[in-house]
């Protein structure tokens, strides 16, 4: 029986740690979004070059300031502090875990049943979000810059591999 636990306890980690980057990236995703959405539509920044035309002028465009790279640039250096807005769920028939909003961005009530809220988990998760922040920049810059569907599954779990877990679950919890 020991044998059989400790040759567990690596999947068991590697589970916890994928469930929490997948999760962390998710949420990271979320966050973006909802603070792109939350910027007026009309609102422009200048965008262009600083290099001089032979005529004396410069060229500048106007360009939507919600999915600038200089506004995404600045979500993304606060945008992990929402994390202390999250807690654990962990689904009572696979044991996986994942990671809900506990305070709504509107003030309605949620369900919060079932739902782990402490200081570890949100800094868990707020130091996961921190790293992918941080190592995937460019890609979340790059998805975000244009309006997609799909961004979540598309950046968590095509092009960063952080939720590819779900399909590589072991036969015996299918």
């Amino acid at each position: 029986l020991t044998v059989a636990v400790a040759a567990l306890l690596p999947v068991a980690g590697a589970r916890r740690s994928q469930d929490l980057h997948c999760g962390a990236c998710r949420a990271l995703v979320d966050e973006l979004e909802w603070e792109i959405a939350q910027v007026d539509p009309r609102k422009t920044i200048q965008m262009g070059s600083f290099r001089i035309n032979p005529d004396g002028s410069q060229s500048v465009v106007e360009v939507p300031y919600a999915r600038s790279e200089a506004h995404l640039t600045e979500l993304l250096e606060r945008v992990c502090e929402k994390m202390k807005e999250y807690g654990e769920k962990v689904d009572p028939s696979t044991h996986r875990k994942s990671y809900v909003r506990v305070i709504s961005h509107d003030g309605t009530k949620m369900d919060l049943s079932g739902v782990k809220i402490d200081g570890d988990v949100a800094s868990s998760l707020k130091f996961a979000c921190e790293s992918i922040a941080e190592e995937y920049e460019d890609e979340l810059i790059e998805f975000l810059s244009h309006e997609a569907d799909n961004v979540k599954d598309r950046l968590c779990s095509k092009r960063t591999d952080l939720c590819d877990h779900a399909l590589r679950i072991p036969h015996d919890e299918l």
